[in-house]
């Protein structure tokens, strides 16, 4: 029953990808023009990511601290990474940010169309010209009014413990000047295998989001001394989650 669920649940989201992608296209051909921050875009993209939750009858998500994310006010966001239902998860915060993703995601048949259509930040991440490109640009954006949403551990555990942050986030944040949102998810490590596409039944899925840190907390901290200290932080608290959840 779990490959048959699994083969009909994968059927739903390329087909319903290719269907989605048409509005998605269409919203942004009326409103590329007046609306700046491609908000309404990116609204339209949350709410195309959740479907593929809220369809999914074996997946429970609980979002806490939601109201800590206040629109219009920007931050640069930073969450752990353990699987790719992070993405839809994220995504179903419905607040406006731009993903920094790898560019390989960008190339992607339609969900990378919908990527280059939200003027998302692409990471080459075996450039160091393309890192430097990805600082401005998120720099850029957030000076235009967007939030920036990044994986700082740059790619998914292997263990769902928590991998080394790296440091282009915290380069991102000092030189912005802009709060720090750290958020923490539980449980969607083994919601989708990391090899193969057989999908676990039952799965809850927490996602807890932490008080913002004004920059003037950690103004005097290197890249390096505030990616560790992020690290820390994000660490106990996914433990805490952890405990609390099992």
């Amino acid at each position: 029953m779990k490959i048959i669920f699994s083969v009909c649940y994968w059927l739903f989201v390329v087909i319903t990808c290719l269907i989605m992608f048409i509005p998605s296209l269409m919203i942004w051909l009326a409103t590329v023009l007046i609306d700046k921050r491609l908000r309404l875009l990116h609204l339209y993209s949350c709410l195309w990511a959740s479907m593929y939750i809220f369809f999914n009858p074996f997946w429970r998500l609980r979002i806490e601290g939601r109201r800590k994310i206040k629109n219009p006010e920007t931050c640069v966001m930073i969450s752990n990474h353990q699987s790719i239902l992070d993405i839809l998860v994220l995504y179903s915060l419905f607040r406006h940010f731009k993903w920094v993703s790898k560019i390989e995601n960008f190339r992607l048949p339609v969900v990378g169309w919908n990527m280059s259509l939200n003027r998302y930040i692409r990471l080459d991440r075996q450039s160091s010209r393309s890192v430097l490109k990805m600082i401005r640009d998120a720099e850029k954006s957030l000076s235009e009014g967007n939030s920036v949403m990044i994986f700082p551990e740059g790619t998914r555990s292997l263990d769902n413990h928590f991998r080394t942050f790296k440091e282009g986030a915290f380069v991102i944040t000092l030189r912005s000047k802009k709060p720090i949102l750290p958020i923490v998810l539980h449980g969607t490590g083994d919601s989708i295998p990391k090899k193969g596409f057989i999908l676990r039944k039952n799965s809850n899925i927490h996602v807890r989001v932490l008080d913002p840190i004004p920059y003037e907390s950690y103004s005097g901290m290197t890249p390096a001394e505030l990616s560790r200290s992020m690290r820390d932080l994000m660490s106990l608290a996914h433990e805490e989650l952890k405990n609390e959840t099992s």
